[in-house]
């Protein structure tokens, strides 16, 4: 039995500086959630993960993360993925401090 899909992001996180990005729709990455482009068809989800997979020199641990549109862009549909979206969290520096962070 399948499972339904359900609207995803694609992120990973970059080698060259550890930050969690997500997959723009010009094809860039993002350290913003809201820059991500929102997947709602499951065949463009897995060819846009296979394109992040195909980068091992930029990325790892690349994966379709639960999204929802929200007003400003996707939003984060699980906390695991809205705690990543908020950067470190042992002391405010990187997206916290830059204000980079978007709930």
């Amino acid at each position: 039995m399948s499972t339904r899909f359900t609207p995803s992001v694609v992120t990973a996180n970059d080698l060259f500086e550890g930050d969690v990005v997500y997959l723009t729709p010009q094809g860039g990455w993002s350290r913003i959630h809201a820059e991500a482009e929102l997947f709602t068809q499951q065949d463009a989800a897995q060819a846009a993960l296979d394109q992040a997979l195909a980068q091992p020199d930029r990325l790892v641990g690349a994966y379709l993360a639960p999204a929802r549109e929200g007003p400003n862009g996707p939003e984060p549909a699980h906390f695991r993925e809205a705690f990543r979206a908020r950067g470190p969290s042992n002391y405010p520096h990187g997206k916290q401090v830059e204000g980079m962070c978007r709930p």
